[in-house]
């Protein structure tokens, strides 16, 4: 049986966390960041979680192959 390869595209804008959910960069607060406001760039900070069925997908992208 082939092993299950590293989708190395999902690896370059996902991590998964310790308790396995897929943790991701919000967008919108790469450039351009004078036209924001204050509170919009806020809101833009840290990391948001990955939910439902997406995230399932995500993580056994991002599994390991064994």
């Amino acid at each position: 049986m082939p092993k299950q390869k590293t989708h190395k595209g999902m690896k370059k804008r996902f991590k998964i966390t310790a308790s396995g959910k897929a943790k991701h960069r919000k967008a919108y607060r790469g450039h351009i960041l004078s036209k924001k406001s204050p509170k919009r760039k806020i809101r833009l900070r840290g990391d948001g979680v990955v939910t439902g069925a997406e995230a399932k997908l995500i993580v056994n992208a991002l599994r390991p192959s064994s």
